[in-house]
């Protein structure tokens, strides 16, 4: 029996939702998408589609694609899984950016193929209530619509740092809304010193299962000071009061806060890898 490959819908939700629970942890981020925004975008929101591809009638794989390929993302699924609901997509998906763990990213290249203009390795690291340190500053907290004015330029920097790329110069209103939804949202928390903010981190991805930690920057004239260290511990212990797991992905490039990580308790998974085409 062929695999079929099609949109998932209302009637999925149940099927999805166990699926990408056999792996909380490398699902994170797809289980904090299904959980906020549902299987099926609304009228007001802005597109996207969950790809399913089912086998005996079972959920096997599934690829998220907001809109046609500006973000995708992939379960973490058997890389030939992946590269079926690809089969299926090209034509009508133009990817744009993808993320995810290194083999069912690379199937989605090879079979879209598009050649990446940036790369970026990483792994993602996973704590759990039991494994946190004692590193703490009760200092952090949410951000407000006055850290604007200093947030905005940090996020921004915090983007640049990344990707090698500037959101300020590429799309300032869109860039700056997207922060102000954050922070309205409550997914930014800062922490200040002397008036000026010196640190935030983003919670980017939240569910029943848990949440994935993004964003995560100190200004550079503050680094060195542990500013990281208690900050990602005390996020921790104030998410995981009500969560069971967090993650947070980690560039290769940036072993200094894979230590930091490790330091606070945080256990590195699988090898990731976030590409722009």
């Amino acid at each position: 029996m062929p695999a079929v490959v099609e949109p998932l819908g209302p009637t999925h939700v149940a099927a999805l939702r166990a699926m990408l629970a056999r792996d909380t942890t490398h699902n994170m981020y797809l289980l904090g998408l299904m959980e906020e925004f549902g299987v099926v975008s609304g009228p007001k929101r802005a597109p996207f589609t969950f790809y399913g591809r089912f086998y005996d009638d079972e959920l096997t794989a599934t690829v998220f694609v907001g809109g046609t390929g500006g973000l995708v993302i992939p379960s973490a699924s058997s890389p030939i899984h992946i590269g079926d609901i690809a089969k299926k997509l090209i034509g009508h998906v133009q990817p744009q950016s993808i993320i995810g763990e290194v083999s069912v990213v690379d199937s989605l290249v090879r079979h879209f193929a598009v050649a990446p203009k940036f790369s970026k390795a990483q792994k993602l690291f996973s704590v759990s209530p039991n494994d946190l340190g004692p590193f703490t500053n009760p200092l952090l907290r949410l951000a407000t619509a006055a850290d604007l004015p200093q947030l905005v330029p940090m996020a921004a920097a915090c983007v640049k740092e990344m990707v090698k790329r500037d959101p300020l110069v590429e799309d300032a209103i869109g860039f700056e809304l997207r922060v102000k939804q954050r922070v309205q949202s409550g997914r930014t928390y800062v922490l200040e010193e002397k008036g000026r903010l010196v640190f935030k981190l983003d919670v980017g991805s939240r569910s029943q299962f848990g949440a994935e930690l993004e964003g995560i920057y100190t200004a550079p004239e503050h680094r060195h000071r542990g500013h990281a260290t208690l900050c990602l511990g005390q996020i921790s212990r104030f998410l995981m009061s009500s969560l069971p797991r967090l993650t947070v992905r980690v560039d290769d490039e940036t072993p200094h806060f894979a230590d930091i990580a490790r330091k606070v308790g945080y256990l590195q998974g699988r090898a990731q890898k976030l590409i722009w085409v």
